[in-house]
């Protein structure tokens, strides 16, 4: 049994997630507000955070921020009334997995939370993590831990850094396909999506940056390839 934590301000709604996912077979954990939900994460590590962005105390954003600090893994799926590129592309930056824009149907939270699950125990339930590893220039990057070290200095990536440099990599020197991608990780290659991985896209860019060799050229019109 998967254990969800939802953070929800809205009590009608809250509890209309709550039940449904309960009639679904899942282990709820609510909280009203971001405070209330950090301390119910720390106290009973769910195994899915779904949260709203906009809440009282501490949002959305606030509460991803102070999860991710310690955890890089666990799925965060963020529920939002908001529509701006601009909150969606900050909530993958901080280490979000998903995004539903309200009002949502339970069928498609559901078929999400799943699929990150599934991704999540693939990770966890390697039976190989040396197939994970692989070198970038001078550059291990580690897909299971989702780090990439250098030197001795490692940096650790949300999820969706991670997904997206793997297929990079199991592609070197070819291009990867800018549709492939956003299918494959967001469902659909809209237009906030395809912005949002475009700030993937130059974050990672970011951390590969010391080794001049290394280099991710944007294909005008079709994708990218990632050279060293």
């Amino acid at each position: 049994m998967s254990k969800v934590l939802l953070i929800e301000d809205e009590w009608q709604l809250g509890q209309i997630v709550k039940d449904s996912l309960e009639m679904r077979g899942f282990e709820m954990l609510y909280a009203e507000d971001g405070k209330e939900g950090l301390k119910l994460y720390q106290e009973h590590h769910p195994d899915v955070v779904v949260l709203d962005i906009m809440m009282p105390n501490m949002d959305g954003f606030s509460v991803t921020t102070e999860i991710r600090k310690e955890d890089k893994l666990t799925p965060i799926i963020f529920l939002t009334a908001k529509s701006q590129t601009a909150d969606v592309v900050k909530g993958f930056e901080l280490g979000g997995n998903d995004y539903l824009k309200k009002p949502f149907s339970m069928d498609e939270l559901i078929v999400r939370i799943k699929s990150l699950l599934q991704r999540y125990n693939d990770q966890q339930g390697s039976s190989d993590a040396s197939a994970d590893v692989v070198q970038i220039g001078q550059y291990i990057f580690n897909y299971t831990k989702q780090t990439l070290t250098r030197n001795n200095n490692t940096e650790f990536l949300s999820h969706r850094e991670a997904e997206i440099l793997r297929r990079l990599s199991d592609n070197r020197n070819q291009v990867m396909e800018r549709k492939t991608i956003l299918l494959d990780l967001w469902g659909d290659d809209s237009f906030f999506n395809a912005r949002s991985m475009d700030v993937f896209i130059t974050k990672i860019r970011r951390y590969l940056k010391e080794d001049p060799r290394i280099q991710i050229v944007n294909i005008r019109g079709v994708g990218y390839k990632l050279i060293f």
